[in-house]
């Protein structure tokens, strides 16, 4: 009897812990802002290739140098007429304006983080997050990324 108390003890434990791993909300007190067409025109120019008709170069992709890794991580969007499963989804994808915008929302709605500690999740994150991955944002942007973005980023518009 006893074993069988300790059991569900046990079993009820690991499910509490399972479900507070799993659901990491926003912490109490960080506002996060919606990723604007303004945030993604200077995310665009800070990757430094914002033009509509860029293409694939090595890695990256389309005007905002999109990695395979990171349209699958923003769930692989694709432009109308495709499915996820072709072989050019992804690079469709990223050099469609379109797609590749949805693809950084997703990726963003993913991994938002206060990378830089200011209580609120913005575009100077969304930023560092689209550069650095969703796991690395508190790392050092390029001295190019970090010029062409901010010459760009005017936070009272986005």
């Amino acid at each position: 009897m006893a074993s069988h108390i300790i059991f569900a003890s046990t079993v009820l434990c690991l499910i509490a812990l399972s479900i507070s791993v799993t659901a990491s909300p926003q912490p109490i007190g960080i506002q996060k802002m919606p990723v604007t067409d303004a945030c993604l025109r200077c995310i665009c120019e800070g990757v430094g290739q914002c033009r509509p008709d860029t293409k694939c170069e090595g890695e990256v992709c389309g005007m905002f140098g999109i990695t395979w890794a990171y349209w699958a991580d923003s769930g692989k969007p694709v432009v109308s007429g495709s499915k996820p499963s072709d072989s050019d989804a992804y690079p469709k994808c990223a050099v469609n304006a379109y797609c590749a915008k949805t693809a950084i929302i997703n990726y963003m709605d993913k991994f938002s983080e206060d990378c830089n500690d200011d209580g609120v999740v913005d575009c100077y994150d969304y930023a560092a997050i689209h550069k650095l991955g969703g796991y690395g944002c508190r790392g050092s942007l390029s001295e190019d990324f970090k010029r062409r973005f901010l010459s760009c980023h005017n936070p009272s518009i986005s």
